[in-house]
């Protein structure tokens, strides 16, 4: 079970959004997929149409218990069925008071509830979402220590961009801690590519941050405020909507990317393959802004391991890719504006493992 952590320590800036409808997109694509709210909020309880005052129990009744008791392998009796692929770990305004409850324990012992508790059902799903509160307290420190990857949501703003440097510092001495490296992705949202701000805080943004952006955007979109309203993913709610599009470009591109010990060993087992060959690929597109390749020779991580030129020919824009290879098959698409495509210069393709066509390149 892939086990993501959306976080962020300032509010309103799509955590919830990113958790709820990343999760509906995963799972219309038919991944088991659970939605763990972590935040005493319960926007995310909320957001797939559930009211906490009515449940029962709630994630306090599973975390408040010492690890290893009967009461902590409790989870699956507190999950609610949204869907048959999509379920929900439910929170409260209890769940507020956990931290005061757990001052009394270790660190170590009061930061691995949540990590026991998925433990227990980590069997019945291909991926966790846990979407955090906005702070950086004793939940939100169970929820990366559960993780190994986190996706931090981030607005086009100056603030926010300061605020997340802060937070990877956070990340990165939690990681030394616990002796595990989480994958960390920025993920840009809120975006209106109308105003110039936005687009030149956007290209700030990916700058400052280079590979651990993500290619895909999430723009502004009313219908993720209409499909919170009605308790529904957007994908369910507005199929044709730009927000129910966003998020699927997300999920394509979490699901062609390896976790992060994958790509390390798909990396190691290419060194170990000598004789590379050097193969330039060209794409042209005179509408294009941004054009960048990926495939399973780079771990689906975009323009890794990749020089790129752009020339003008004429009227249109041509970009080249200059790949090292070993001799062998290899699976890839471009990624041209932060949209996932195969390569129409090649009519070698196969359909892709989560929908779409991957384009075939043969080295010899």
């Amino acid at each position: 079970m892939r086990t993501l952590a959306i976080v962020n320590q300032k509010g309103g800036c799509g955590k919830t959004t990113t958790a709820v409808n990343l999760a509906g997109a995963l799972a219309a694509d038919g991944h088991r997929v659970l939605v763990v709210d972590m935040d005493p909020q319960a926007h995310a309880t909320l957001a797939l149409g559930f009211d906490p005052e009515a449940l029962d129990e709630n994630l306090y009744e599973v975390l408040a218990e010492p690890v290893g008791s009967p009461a902590a392998g409790r989870l699956s009796d507190v999950l609610q069925r949204w869907s048959e692929g999509l379920h929900l770990a439910p929170s409260g305004i209890v769940l507020s008071a956990l931290e005061q409850k757990l001052t009394a324990e270790r660190a170590e012992r009061r930061t691995e509830r949540l990590e026991a508790a998925l433990a227990t059902v980590h069997q019945d799903y291909d991926y966790a979402v846990i979407d955090c509160p906005p702070n950086v307290g004793v939940l939100t420190f169970n929820a990366l220590r559960a993780a190994q990857e986190v996706i931090v949501p981030l607005e086009p703003s100056d603030f926010a961009i300061h605020g997340v440097q802060k937070l990877l510092e956070t990340v990165a001495l939690l990681s030394d801690r616990i002796g595990s490296d989480l994958s960390v992705r920025i993920l840009p949202t809120l975006y209106d590519g109308r105003t110039r701000y936005a687009r030149d805080t956007l290209a700030e943004i990916r700058e400052l941050f280079g590979n651990l952006c993500f290619d895909t955007v999430i723009r502004s979109n009313v219908k993720l405020r209409e499909a919170v309203r009605r308790g529904q993913p957007i994908c369910s709610f507005a199929r044709k909507a730009n927000g129910t599009l966003d998020y699927a470009a997300l999920a394509l591109e979490l699901s062609l990317a390896p976790p992060a010990e994958l790509a390390a060993d798909a990396t190691a087992n290419a060194a170990l393959v000598g004789g590379d060959r050097e193969i330039a690929m060209r794409y042209r597109d005179p509408g294009a802004t941004d054009v960048r390749i990926a495939g399973d020779f780079n771990g689906w991580v975009p323009d890794k391991d990749v020089q790129s030129l752009v020339q003008a020919e004429g009227s249109e824009r041509v970009w080249t890719k200059l790949l090292n290879l070993p001799p062998g098959t290899y699976h890839y698409r471009y990624v041209v504006d932060g949209e996932w495509r195969e390569d129409p210069d090649n009519p070698n393709a196969v359909p892709g493992p989560v929908g779409g066509r991957n384009s075939v390149l043969v080295v010899r």
